[in-house]
Protein backbone atom coordinates (compact mmCIF):
# COMPACT_ATOMS: atom_id res chain seq x y z
CA UNK A 1 0.00 0.00 0.00
CA UNK A 2 2.67 2.15 0.85
CA UNK A 3 4.42 1.67 -1.97
CA UNK A 4 1.77 2.01 -4.19
CA UNK A 5 1.17 5.72 -2.26
CA UNK A 6 4.79 6.83 -3.82
CA UNK A 7 4.26 5.45 -7.10
CA UNK A 8 0.86 7.42 -7.56
CA UNK A 9 2.75 10.68 -5.58
CA UNK A 10 5.76 10.65 -7.76
CA UNK A 11 3.56 10.24 -11.06
CA UNK A 12 1.88 13.32 -10.27
CA UNK A 13 5.58 15.02 -9.78
CA UNK A 14 6.28 13.19 -13.29
CA UNK A 15 3.31 15.16 -14.72
CA UNK A 16 4.34 18.67 -13.19
CA UNK A 17 7.63 18.20 -15.29
CA UNK A 18 7.20 16.73 -17.94
CA UNK A 19 7.19 19.88 -20.03
CA UNK A 20 10.43 21.09 -18.54
CA UNK A 21 12.85 18.11 -19.59
CA UNK A 22 15.09 18.44 -22.07
CA UNK A 23 15.62 16.01 -24.99
CA UNK A 24 19.26 15.79 -26.50
CA UNK A 25 20.52 13.76 -29.65
CA UNK A 26 24.08 13.36 -28.46
CA UNK A 27 26.33 12.63 -31.33
CA UNK A 28 29.11 9.55 -29.78
CA UNK A 29 32.54 8.87 -31.60
CA UNK A 30 32.51 5.52 -29.41
CA UNK A 31 29.74 4.52 -31.02
CA UNK A 32 30.00 5.57 -34.13
CA UNK A 33 25.89 7.02 -33.80
CA UNK A 34 23.84 8.73 -31.92
CA UNK A 35 21.82 8.67 -28.97
CA UNK A 36 18.69 10.34 -27.35
CA UNK A 37 18.59 11.84 -24.22
CA UNK A 38 16.38 12.78 -21.74
CA UNK A 39 18.11 15.64 -19.08
CA UNK A 40 15.74 17.55 -15.99
CA UNK A 41 17.38 20.22 -14.51
CA UNK A 42 16.02 21.81 -10.94
CA UNK A 43 13.11 23.88 -11.35
CA UNK A 44 15.09 26.51 -9.97
CA UNK A 45 18.27 26.37 -12.05
CA UNK A 46 20.59 28.79 -12.77
CA UNK A 47 23.50 28.30 -15.33
CA UNK A 48 24.95 31.33 -13.78
CA UNK A 49 25.19 30.33 -9.96
CA UNK A 50 28.25 29.04 -8.23
CA UNK A 51 25.28 26.32 -6.86
CA UNK A 52 26.41 22.02 -7.73
CA UNK A 53 24.13 19.52 -8.28
CA UNK A 54 24.69 16.15 -8.40
CA UNK A 55 23.97 13.63 -11.37
CA UNK A 56 21.95 10.52 -11.22
CA UNK A 57 22.78 8.67 -14.84
CA UNK A 58 19.67 6.61 -15.25
CA UNK A 59 20.13 3.60 -17.52
CA UNK A 60 17.07 2.04 -19.28
CA UNK A 61 15.71 5.32 -19.61
CA UNK A 62 12.62 4.76 -21.81
CA UNK A 63 11.23 3.52 -19.16
CA UNK A 64 13.21 4.61 -15.93
CA UNK A 65 13.56 8.25 -16.69
CA UNK A 66 10.37 8.68 -15.23
CA UNK A 67 10.26 6.96 -11.78
CA UNK A 68 13.80 7.98 -11.32
CA UNK A 69 12.59 12.14 -11.95
CA UNK A 70 9.66 11.46 -10.04
CA UNK A 71 11.05 10.48 -6.95
CA UNK A 72 13.83 12.91 -7.24
CA UNK A 73 11.15 15.81 -7.29
CA UNK A 74 9.30 14.59 -4.81
CA UNK A 75 12.23 14.42 -2.16
CA UNK A 76 14.17 17.53 -3.35
CA UNK A 77 10.65 19.18 -2.58
CA UNK A 78 10.64 18.19 1.02
CA UNK A 79 14.53 19.27 1.34
CA UNK A 80 15.15 15.49 1.72
CA UNK A 81 17.98 15.09 -0.82
CA UNK A 82 19.80 17.67 -3.16
CA UNK A 83 18.15 19.06 -5.90
CA UNK A 84 19.92 17.36 -8.84
CA UNK A 85 20.37 16.82 -12.51
CA UNK A 86 18.54 13.55 -13.64
CA UNK A 87 19.91 11.95 -17.29
CA UNK A 88 17.99 9.39 -19.10
CA UNK A 89 19.89 7.27 -21.60
CA UNK A 90 17.21 6.10 -24.21
CA UNK A 91 18.51 2.45 -24.88
CA UNK A 92 15.45 0.47 -26.87
CA UNK A 93 16.41 -2.02 -29.47
CA UNK A 94 20.14 -0.85 -28.80
CA UNK A 95 19.89 -2.16 -24.71
CA UNK A 96 21.07 -5.63 -25.71
CA UNK A 97 24.15 -4.10 -27.58
CA UNK A 98 24.87 -1.98 -24.76
CA UNK A 99 24.89 -4.89 -22.04
CA UNK A 100 26.73 -7.10 -24.31
CA UNK A 101 29.16 -8.89 -21.55
CA UNK A 102 32.00 -11.23 -21.01
CA UNK A 103 30.61 -14.57 -20.23
CA UNK A 104 32.91 -15.09 -17.66
CA UNK A 105 33.67 -12.25 -16.08
CA UNK A 106 30.11 -10.07 -17.00
CA UNK A 107 32.23 -7.23 -17.52
CA UNK A 108 31.67 -5.23 -20.33
CA UNK A 109 32.59 -6.83 -23.65
CA UNK A 110 32.85 -5.33 -28.01
CA UNK A 111 29.83 -3.67 -27.92
CA UNK A 112 29.24 -3.33 -24.28
CA UNK A 113 32.65 -1.51 -23.71
CA UNK A 114 31.91 0.87 -26.22
CA UNK A 115 28.82 1.75 -24.78
CA UNK A 116 30.78 1.49 -20.97
CA UNK A 117 33.62 4.20 -22.81
CA UNK A 118 30.59 6.36 -24.22
CA UNK A 119 29.30 6.76 -20.52
CA UNK A 120 33.00 7.64 -19.38
CA UNK A 121 34.39 9.63 -21.73
CA UNK A 122 31.68 11.04 -23.43
CA UNK A 123 28.31 11.84 -21.66
CA UNK A 124 29.51 12.96 -18.23
CA UNK A 125 31.81 14.71 -19.34
CA UNK A 126 29.22 16.55 -21.68
CA UNK A 127 27.19 17.01 -18.84
CA UNK A 128 30.10 18.28 -16.48
CA UNK A 129 30.98 20.73 -19.62
CA UNK A 130 27.40 22.16 -20.03
CA UNK A 131 25.95 22.39 -15.94
CA UNK A 132 26.70 23.02 -12.81
CA UNK A 133 27.27 19.86 -11.43
CA UNK A 134 28.92 18.50 -8.38
CA UNK A 135 31.19 15.69 -7.82
CA UNK A 136 28.55 13.71 -7.11
CA UNK A 137 27.44 10.89 -9.81
CA UNK A 138 24.39 8.61 -9.00
CA UNK A 139 24.47 5.40 -11.42
CA UNK A 140 20.79 3.62 -11.47
CA UNK A 141 20.55 0.08 -13.34
CA UNK A 142 17.65 -2.70 -13.53
CA UNK A 143 18.18 -6.31 -14.80
CA UNK A 144 20.80 -6.55 -16.62
CA UNK A 145 21.92 -2.69 -16.47
CA UNK A 146 21.87 -3.55 -13.40
CA UNK A 147 24.62 -5.77 -13.99
CA UNK A 148 26.48 -3.13 -16.48
CA UNK A 149 26.58 -0.53 -13.38
CA UNK A 150 28.93 -2.35 -11.77
CA UNK A 151 31.34 -2.40 -13.85
CA UNK A 152 32.00 1.12 -13.18
CA UNK A 153 33.30 0.05 -9.60
CA UNK A 154 36.41 -1.11 -11.52
CA UNK A 155 38.19 1.78 -13.05
CA UNK A 156 41.01 3.00 -10.35
CA UNK A 157 38.64 6.07 -9.32
CA UNK A 158 35.12 4.21 -9.50
CA UNK A 159 33.36 6.93 -12.06
CA UNK A 160 30.28 6.75 -9.92
CA UNK A 161 30.12 7.39 -6.23
CA UNK A 162 26.33 5.41 -5.91
CA UNK A 163 24.98 2.91 -6.92
CA UNK A 164 21.42 1.79 -7.28
CA UNK A 165 21.06 -1.59 -8.37
CA UNK A 166 17.52 -2.94 -8.80
CA UNK A 167 17.20 -6.83 -9.11
CA UNK A 168 20.79 -6.70 -11.23
CA UNK A 169 21.09 -9.49 -12.76
CA UNK A 170 24.85 -10.81 -12.31
CA UNK A 171 26.51 -12.50 -15.62
CA UNK A 172 29.48 -14.80 -15.01
CA UNK A 173 31.59 -14.00 -11.91
CA UNK A 174 30.12 -10.28 -11.62
CA UNK A 175 28.84 -10.83 -8.12
CA UNK A 176 31.60 -12.14 -7.02
CA UNK A 177 33.84 -9.96 -8.07
CA UNK A 178 31.77 -7.03 -6.95
CA UNK A 179 31.99 -8.48 -3.45
CA UNK A 180 36.00 -8.65 -3.71
CA UNK A 181 35.99 -5.26 -5.26
CA UNK A 182 33.97 -3.59 -2.55
CA UNK A 183 36.26 -5.41 0.17
CA UNK A 184 39.44 -3.06 -1.25
CA UNK A 185 37.19 0.39 -2.13
CA UNK A 186 39.90 3.34 -0.94
CA UNK A 187 36.98 5.99 -2.26
CA UNK A 188 33.63 6.83 -0.36
CA UNK A 189 31.09 4.38 -2.08
CA UNK A 190 27.52 4.24 -1.54
CA UNK A 191 26.06 0.68 -2.77
CA UNK A 192 22.28 0.03 -2.79
CA UNK A 193 20.22 -3.53 -3.95
CA UNK A 194 16.99 -4.63 -3.98
CA UNK A 195 15.27 -7.48 -4.94
CA UNK A 196 11.81 -8.89 -3.25
CA UNK A 197 10.53 -12.63 -2.87
CA UNK A 198 8.41 -12.13 -6.16
CA UNK A 199 11.37 -11.60 -7.93
CA UNK A 200 12.96 -13.66 -10.69
CA UNK A 201 14.44 -16.87 -9.52
CA UNK A 202 17.66 -17.19 -10.66
CA UNK A 203 17.94 -13.06 -10.44
CA UNK A 204 16.89 -13.70 -6.70
CA UNK A 205 18.80 -15.79 -5.79
CA UNK A 206 22.41 -14.32 -7.20
CA UNK A 207 21.72 -11.12 -5.39
CA UNK A 208 20.90 -13.23 -2.26
CA UNK A 209 24.25 -15.06 -2.18
CA UNK A 210 25.95 -11.33 -3.11
CA UNK A 211 24.13 -9.98 -0.35
CA UNK A 212 25.23 -12.63 2.23
CA UNK A 213 28.38 -11.69 2.22
CA UNK A 214 28.33 -7.85 1.46
CA UNK A 215 26.72 -7.29 4.38
CA UNK A 216 29.80 -8.51 6.25
CA UNK A 217 32.04 -6.15 4.76
CA UNK A 218 33.25 -4.07 7.35
CA UNK A 219 35.32 -1.21 4.75
CA UNK A 220 34.53 1.98 6.31
CA UNK A 221 34.91 3.79 2.59
CA UNK A 222 31.89 1.58 1.80
CA UNK A 223 27.99 2.02 2.54
CA UNK A 224 25.75 -0.58 2.13
CA UNK A 225 21.95 -0.92 1.99
CA UNK A 226 19.65 -3.82 0.97
CA UNK A 227 15.91 -4.57 0.64
CA UNK A 228 14.22 -7.41 -0.12
CA UNK A 229 10.88 -5.96 -1.10
CA UNK A 230 7.40 -8.15 -0.61
CA UNK A 231 4.93 -9.11 -2.38
CA UNK A 232 6.08 -7.33 -5.69
CA UNK A 233 7.20 -8.59 -9.00
CA UNK A 234 10.60 -8.16 -11.27
CA UNK A 235 9.37 -4.39 -12.61
CA UNK A 236 6.76 -3.81 -9.15
CA UNK A 237 9.53 -3.60 -7.11
CA UNK A 238 11.31 -0.52 -8.90
CA UNK A 239 9.11 2.44 -7.59
CA UNK A 240 9.59 1.37 -4.15
CA UNK A 241 13.31 0.48 -4.25
CA UNK A 242 14.18 3.95 -5.42
CA UNK A 243 12.08 5.68 -2.87
CA UNK A 244 14.29 3.44 -0.50
CA UNK A 245 16.96 3.82 -2.05
CA UNK A 246 17.52 7.89 -2.61
CA UNK A 247 16.01 8.27 0.50
CA UNK A 248 19.00 6.15 2.35
CA UNK A 249 22.06 7.38 0.17
CA UNK A 250 21.06 10.85 0.73
CA UNK A 251 20.28 10.67 4.68
CA UNK A 252 23.24 12.82 5.68
CA UNK A 253 22.14 15.97 3.45
CA UNK A 254 18.38 15.82 5.27
CA UNK A 255 17.48 18.07 8.22
CA UNK A 256 18.26 16.87 11.96
CA UNK A 257 15.59 14.42 13.08
CA UNK A 258 14.54 13.61 16.75
CA UNK A 259 16.74 9.96 15.76
CA UNK A 260 19.61 11.95 14.96
CA UNK A 261 18.97 13.89 17.99
CA UNK A 262 18.37 11.50 20.56
CA UNK A 263 21.30 8.32 19.21
CA UNK A 264 23.98 10.76 17.70
CA UNK A 265 23.50 14.90 19.30
CA UNK A 266 22.70 13.99 22.87
CA UNK A 267 25.84 11.57 23.79
CA UNK A 268 28.67 13.57 21.55
CA UNK A 269 31.43 13.87 23.50
CA UNK A 270 32.35 17.54 22.72
CA UNK A 271 30.89 20.62 22.24
CA UNK A 272 27.52 20.83 20.02
CA UNK A 273 28.81 23.41 17.18
CA UNK A 274 31.66 20.93 16.35
CA UNK A 275 29.13 18.47 15.71
CA UNK A 276 27.30 20.43 13.70
CA UNK A 277 29.92 22.18 11.13
CA UNK A 278 31.31 18.28 10.62
CA UNK A 279 28.36 17.10 9.88
CA UNK A 280 27.74 19.63 7.18
CA UNK A 281 31.68 19.05 5.84
CA UNK A 282 30.96 15.35 5.00
CA UNK A 283 27.72 16.74 3.41
CA UNK A 284 30.26 19.08 1.54
CA UNK A 285 33.03 16.51 0.96
CA UNK A 286 30.49 13.66 0.51
CA UNK A 287 28.07 15.50 -2.24
CA UNK A 288 30.25 18.17 -3.78
CA UNK A 289 27.52 20.69 -2.56
CA UNK A 290 27.53 23.92 -0.20
CA UNK A 291 24.32 23.60 2.06
CA UNK A 292 24.01 26.51 5.05
CA UNK A 293 23.23 25.50 8.73
CA UNK A 294 19.37 26.15 9.39
CA UNK A 295 18.95 28.55 12.51
CA UNK A 296 16.19 25.92 13.00
CA UNK A 297 18.67 23.06 13.71
CA UNK A 298 20.97 25.46 16.00
CA UNK A 299 17.76 25.79 17.68
CA UNK A 300 17.12 22.08 17.50
CA UNK A 301 20.95 22.04 19.27
CA UNK A 302 20.12 24.15 21.63
CA UNK A 303 17.04 22.23 23.33
CA UNK A 304 19.61 19.24 23.63
CA UNK A 305 22.74 21.75 25.05
CA UNK A 306 20.11 22.50 27.76
CA UNK A 307 18.87 19.48 28.11
CA UNK A 308 22.58 18.19 28.83
CA UNK A 309 22.52 21.48 31.25
CA UNK A 310 25.91 21.94 28.53
CA UNK A 311 26.73 25.67 28.70
CA UNK A 312 29.83 25.62 26.90
CA UNK A 313 27.65 24.63 24.14
CA UNK A 314 24.77 27.45 23.98
CA UNK A 315 27.65 29.70 24.02
CA UNK A 316 29.22 28.49 21.18
CA UNK A 317 26.35 28.05 18.78
CA UNK A 318 25.91 31.49 19.43
CA UNK A 319 28.85 32.28 18.12
CA UNK A 320 28.75 30.28 15.26
CA UNK A 321 25.17 31.53 14.86
CA UNK A 322 26.38 34.97 14.47
CA UNK A 323 29.16 33.94 11.97
CA UNK A 324 26.17 32.40 9.77
CA UNK A 325 24.07 35.16 9.82
CA UNK A 326 25.30 38.47 11.99
CA UNK A 327 21.76 40.29 11.22
CA UNK A 328 19.84 37.77 13.47
CA UNK A 329 19.96 38.22 16.59
CA UNK A 330 19.78 34.57 17.29
CA UNK A 331 23.72 34.08 17.94
CA UNK A 332 23.73 37.14 20.49
CA UNK A 333 20.17 36.01 22.33
CA UNK A 334 22.07 32.90 23.19
CA UNK A 335 25.32 33.94 23.69
CA UNK A 336 23.26 36.49 26.29
CA UNK A 337 21.23 33.26 27.96
CA UNK A 338 25.14 31.89 28.29
CA UNK A 339 26.28 34.73 30.36
CA UNK A 340 23.57 35.39 32.56
CA UNK A 341 23.02 31.36 33.13
CA UNK A 342 26.87 32.02 34.14
CA UNK A 343 25.98 34.44 36.51
CA UNK A 344 27.19 37.68 33.99
CA UNK A 345 24.05 39.22 34.90
CA UNK A 346 25.70 43.22 33.22
CA UNK A 347 27.25 41.40 30.53
CA UNK A 348 24.30 39.50 29.90
CA UNK A 349 22.29 43.00 29.90
CA UNK A 350 24.58 44.06 27.08
CA UNK A 351 24.17 41.57 24.93
CA UNK A 352 20.29 41.14 24.85
CA UNK A 353 20.41 45.11 24.33
CA UNK A 354 22.58 44.12 21.28
CA UNK A 355 20.09 41.31 20.31
CA UNK A 356 17.54 44.12 20.19
CA UNK A 357 18.76 45.77 17.28
CA UNK A 358 18.87 42.71 15.07
CA UNK A 359 16.84 41.01 13.06
CA UNK A 360 13.98 39.29 15.25
CA UNK A 361 13.77 35.45 15.50
CA UNK A 362 10.82 33.52 15.05
CA UNK A 363 10.06 31.93 18.22
CA UNK A 364 11.14 35.40 20.74
CA UNK A 365 10.86 38.76 19.81
CA UNK A 366 11.56 41.81 21.02
CA UNK A 367 8.96 42.78 23.73
CA UNK A 368 10.29 39.40 25.38
CA UNK A 369 13.60 40.38 25.05
CA UNK A 370 13.08 43.82 26.55
CA UNK A 371 10.79 42.65 29.39
CA UNK A 372 13.71 40.26 30.12
CA UNK A 373 16.08 42.90 30.29
CA UNK A 374 14.32 44.88 32.62
CA UNK A 375 13.99 41.89 34.80
CA UNK A 376 17.42 41.31 34.63
CA UNK A 377 18.50 45.11 35.33
CA UNK A 378 16.30 44.90 38.64
CA UNK A 379 18.32 41.65 39.46
CA UNK A 380 21.63 43.58 38.54
CA UNK A 381 20.38 46.59 40.91
CA UNK A 382 19.50 44.75 43.69
CA UNK A 383 22.49 43.08 43.93
CA UNK A 384 24.81 46.42 43.51
CA UNK A 385 22.40 47.69 46.95
CA UNK A 386 23.27 43.97 48.96
CA UNK A 387 27.10 44.67 47.92
CA UNK A 388 27.18 48.32 49.12
CA UNK A 389 25.23 47.35 52.27
CA UNK A 390 27.95 44.45 52.78
CA UNK A 391 30.91 47.37 52.20
CA UNK A 392 28.98 49.80 54.58
CA UNK A 393 28.68 46.64 57.38
CA UNK A 394 32.02 46.17 56.96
Amino acid sequence: MKNALLFIISLCFCAQISAQVIYETFESRNLNTTRDLKIKLPDDYDPESELKHPVIIVFDGEYLFEPVNGQVSFQTHFDEMPKSIVVGIIQGEERFYDSYFDEVSGLPFESGDRFYKFVEQELIPHIDANYNTSKFKVAVGHNIMGNFINAFLFHEEPVFQAYINLSPDFKGTMGKNVVTRLEWLEDDIFYYMATSDGDIKPIRETILTAHETLKTNDNQHLTYYFDELKGDSHYQLVTGALSKAMDRIFELYKPLDEKELKEKVLPYEGTLDDYIVDRYKRIDDLFGIFKPISEEELQQLITVAEERKDLESIQKIGKLANKLNPRSSFGTYYMAQYAEKSGKTKKAVKLYESALILDEMAHINRDFIMSHVEDLKVVAEDSEKEDDDEDEEN
